[in-house]
Order: C-alpha cells, then structure tokens, then sequence
C-alpha cells in the first residue's frame, strides 16, 4: 500500500494513524504543502491521507497551494481512490466537490460527543455516540451525493461518506496525548470561553481510555476504506 498525507502544518501530525499504516506494511510519504512540496500523481497513490490545519479552505490568497490541493483532491476522488480527510481536510473535501465552507455558529474545541446518524446502504457504521476530540471553527453544507454519518450539539456536519472511498471527518480522531499538546501549544490563542470551547487543563485530562477510543475509530474508518 502506497499511502500519502497531505500536511498543512508541522504540528498537526498523523498521530494514531502512524500505528495503523505500520501495521499495514505501508509506504508512506508525506507531502508537507506548507513547505512547498509537490502533490503525488493520482496514480502513485493507494490511499490519500489529509489533515487539518489552522487557515480556512477559503484562504487561497495566503496559501496559494490550496487551489491546486481543491483541483488534486477532486481528480483522486474521481479516480475512486481511498480518502479519508480531518478537519480541514474533510472541508477541502467538501470544498472540491462543490460545497460552501463558512464559519460555524460556534467554536468547537475540546472534548465532545458526536452522535451516530442513521443512513441505508453501504455506509461506514458508527457507535452510536462517542466522545471525540475537536478543533474548529468552521463547518461546511454536504457535498453533493453525501451521506451524513454523524454529528454534534455544536456542529450537525461531523462525519460523511462519499461513495464507497471517502469519508470526511470534521472532529479528530487521529488525536493521541502528543497531538494534543501540540495543539494547546500551538493554538492556545483560541481557547477563549465559550459553549463548545475547552480550556487547557480539560482537554489534556482526557485519559487513556479516550484515546484509545479514538484510535478505534480512527482504525475502523481506515479499515472501511481499504477494504476489497
């Protein structure tokens, strides 16, 4: 398996997903777009990995590589290659296929249940509620064809599948204890009171079980993707 993650920023990294790909004997190859690399081939590609980031799908003018990013993703997903997109990656997914990206009503960081939404056919399925990891501002319509797969008090676009061989995931769940911090430290300039905002000292009290929780589910839509 010939993997590849698209990395908007050195600190948000692949996390949990880094144990499943060694698992899998994959090769995997980062494409750091904000140091400028270049984008793979579709064909290179087996599976496409692509993460979040702090600027906004909109912010083409700052970050000039995410046109080009839109007009890659769309080519993959036309060629029916396995993609899973986080955060801003399930925004550049929406965004590539047609969809508006806005800001929410609310900032959504921290800690907080997403709820299973109940969909027919051939779709990944979820717990019915998990308490997953978040952190956003943003939020998106449903691309077209898009099967709403969960969502939460604060945001109702969490999770979609695209076909059979995309999912987006607007919470976090490659998230281990490392990639927490990370964020905190990196971010912290937005953990201002609010409904859905968590300060420091909650989010980094998750304990072990939380993030074995995510790994879970960040395996079960890996595994979902893939399969034959």
């Amino acid at each position: 398996m010939r993997a590849y993650v698209l990395q908007h920023a050195p600190f948000e990294e692949p996390g949990n997903i880094l144990h499943w790909l060694q698992q899998q004997q994959a090769e995997t190859h980062y494409c750091r777009l904000y140091a400028g690399d270049p984008l793979p081939l579709v064909d290179e590609l087996d599976l496409l990995i692509v993460l979040g980031g702090p600027m906004s799908v909109n912010d083409e003018a700052d970050y000039p590589w995410l046109k080009a990013e839109k007009a890659f993703l769309a080519q993959v997903i036309a060629a029916e290659k396995p993609v899973v997109g986080i955060c801003l990656g399930a925004q550049l997914i929406a965004a590539c296929q047609g969809a508006r990206i806005y800001a929410n009503h609310s900032k959504e960081i921290g800690w907080f249940d997403i709820t299973a939404v109940s969909a027919t056919g051939d779709v990944l399925a979820l717990p019915s509620t998990i308490k997953v990891f978040h952190w956003h501002g943003e939020t998106f319509d449903l691309p077209p064809g898009a099967v709403l797969l969960a969502r939460s008090e604060a945001c109702t676009n969490q999770i979609f599948q695209l076909g059979q061989r995309v999912i987006g995931l607007q919470c976090h769940p490659e998230t281990t204890e490392e990639n927490a911090r990370s964020m905190v430290l990196h971010c912290a300039d937005e953990l201002i009171a609010g409904s859905f905002i968590q300060m420091a000292d909650e989010i980094l009290s998750a304990t072990d079980a939380q993030y074995q929780q995510l790994s879970q589910l960040m395996t079960q839509v890996l595994d979902y993707l893939v399969r034959k």
